[in-house]
């Protein structure tokens, strides 16, 4: 079985187990706290993809077993999203960007996540071919993801 399957697969297994429906959280101290974490694993996306856009544009070298760093680091973190969103934040006072569509459209976000997931892991696979146009392409997917989410999930 090709990499790519294999880490499509395993990706998506572990989402199905993971799914859970959001729950409410019951105080704002709990509330706070699961802001923060989710915000914390969102703050690593960025800065994995960060460098993976800066290469897609030409602004600093490109670099293969780079792309697969963080490729690889944005598809872990991709398998967390779920687990540390799935606390209903939105009846308290949170610092957060995020809508409340997070909760009340989780099927939709769910499928956000799995989008992100499998363009992570096509990279991964993508990332070790040396074709830079391929890479550049599937960087561009993973952006696609992460832009997609923000548009129908966070403030912006």
């Amino acid at each position: 079985m090709k990499l790519m399957t294999k880490i499509t697969v395993l990706s998506a297994l572990t989402l199905s187990v993971l799914s859970v429906n959001a729950q409410v959280a019951k105080s704002e101290k709990q509330a706070n706290r699961a802001a923060e974490t989710r915000q914390a694993v969102f703050k690593l996306l960025g800065a994995n993809m960060s460098p993976l856009g800066a290469m897609a544009k030409g602004k600093i070298a490109f670099n293969a077993e780079t792309v697969k760093k963080h490729a690889t680091r944005i598809n872990q973190l991709s398998l967390m999203i779920n687990d540390h969103t799935s606390l209903d934040t939105s009846g308290f006072d949170v610092t957060t960007e995020a809508l409340d569509k997070v909760w009340k459209d989780r099927a939709g976000f769910e499928k956000a996540i799995e989008k992100l997931t499998k363009n992570s892991a096509q990279l991964i696979t993508v990332s070790t071919s040396g074709d830079e146009g391929a890479i550049k392409k599937a960087i561009s997917g993973v952006g696609k993801s992460c832009g997609g989410c923000h548009d129908n999930f966070k403030m912006d």
